[in-house]
């Protein structure tokens, strides 16, 4: 069975964004959470257009090749200007959960109001393939409802020190175990699995 993978660049504070993210604004002041996607000499087999250190590269490459479809939030949905219609990644259909009407959902797109709902539609539409998770309320949610299988924080050496946090506050422990941990130019590479 696919698996369900969150992988999200991290600063080293926790936060995915920086302050005055949002539509038409994106990340915010926090772009440099995105320079190791072009500061190496490695084009990404999967990404075109990133040139990623060699190390980077192998993990990213792994990770993205893995991806059947793709679920974000409502949230980061609109912040990411819908998407131009598509999806986050060249290759994997998107899942946007929201609980409320969702501007400009394309027929490339696919629509859920629960995160159960969302993941199923993730896990059919991927054909086998994981299901990539993205934004902090849907990682939060996906981990709420037990649902996730590994974490990968692309950690990201910058204190934000505000900003949209990586993990909302959860109802209990989750137990980690670490994969693996790549250093590489400008990130470490933190990949973790869910103790069940």
């Amino acid at each position: 069975m696919s698996k369900v993978v969150c992988a999200l660049a991290v600063s080293v504070d926790g936060y995915i964004t920086g302050r005055g993210s949002g539509p038409k604004r994106g990340l915010g002041d926090a772009s440099m959470l995105f320079d190791w996607y072009f500061d190496g000499d490695t084009p990404s087999r999967v990404f075109d257009g990133f040139k990623l250190s060699a190390p980077s590269a192998r993990v990213f490459d792994a990770l993205a090749g893995r991806v059947g479809a793709m679920v974000a939030g409502h949230k980061t949905y609109d912040d990411s200007g819908h998407f131009g219609g598509g999806s986050p990644h060249p290759k994997a259909p998107l899942v946007v959960l929201s609980h409320g009407p969702v501007a400009e959902i394309s027929e490339q797109q696919t629509l859920a109001n629960t995160i159960e709902d969302a993941i199923a539609a993730g896990r059919e539409l991927a054909g086998g393939k994981d299901v990539g998770l993205m934004g902090g309320g849907v990682a939060t949610a996906a981990l709420q409802a037990g649902l996730v299988d590994e974490i990968v924080l692309h950690q990201v050496p910058i204190l934000l020190g505000s900003g949209r946090p990586f993990f909302q506050e959860l109802p209990e422990h989750i137990r980690l175990n670490l994969i693996e941990a790549v250093p590489a130019p400008g990130v470490t590479h933190l990949h973790y699995e869910i103790v069940r």
